[in-house]
């Protein structure tokens, strides 16, 4: 029988991760961004934190810093362990909902996992299954989560960031949840037709984590709000 999950979620922790008070939950998600440059070295600090969370399901997706996965895919993934899912163009299915994950986004600086906006990013796009449940981008979908401080203008005043095409898959087959960093000071969670969109950047751990409550049942996403450690 399904049951509610509490999903605590983060993304750009840059190996600031030590700052962060991680609540409690059923499923760890980190939005990418576990790194600063993005060597095995830096990721196998960041391992060694996942690996000391509580929570008995950690999901990763990588992001534009975690160089080690394009660079050295096999290490990488062994780094992590056995026991974090590591999602790249890829699904799991936890607790009845399908999980599905994915690294890209709109050319940023040269660094990873970027593509051209058009045919390339809709491609890596079209791969999300219709029955997503829960979708988890490094990068956010356009006009969501986006912007500087969730405002028109954008980070290093370049606009929105967000990638067009993926904001069309996203509603066109509407995830009860979309979970995605990248752009640090956008974070918040806005519900919008019938998907809840969360960008969970930590901003380096300046900004807490984002908790989640999923009723599969009822097909219901509560965000929580989790009082600082000793408030």
């Amino acid at each position: 029988m399904m049951r509610s999950m509490r999903v605590v979620a983060v993304a750009d922790t840059h190996l600031f991760h030590d700052e962060l008070t991680i609540p409690d939950g059923d499923v760890f998600i980190h939005a990418g961004d576990l790194c600063r440059c993005g060597g095995l070295d830096e990721l196998e600090i960041a391992a060694r934190w996942l690996s000391s969370l509580p929570h008995p399901t950690k999901v990763v997706v990588a992001g534009n810093h975690d160089w080690a996965f394009v660079e050295s895919p096999v290490e990488a993934r062994r780094v992590l362990g056995p026991t974090v899912i590591y999602l790249q163009d890829a699904r799991v299915t936890l607790n009845g909902l399908h999980f599905w994950g994915s690294p890209w986004q709109p050319e940023f600086n040269d660094w990873a996992f970027n593509l051209p906006r058009g045919p390339m990013l809709r491609e890596k796009w079209e791969l999300i299954p219709a029955d997503t449940d829960v979708l988890v981008t490094h990068g956010p979908p356009h006009g969501i989560g986006d912007g500087s401080g969730g405002e028109p203008g954008g980070y290093g005043g370049e606009g929105r960031l967000g990638c067009q095409d993926l904001r069309a898959k996203a509603i066109e087959i509407r995830p009860m949840l979309h979970l995605f960093g990248h752009i640090h000071d956008a974070g918040g969670v806005w519900p919008i037709c019938g998907t809840t969109f969360a960008n969970v950047t930590t901003w380096e751990c300046e900004r807490g984590p984002t908790v989640i409550d999923v009723d599969p049942r009822l097909r219901r996403v509560t965000p929580i709000e989790v009082p600082p450690s000793g408030g």
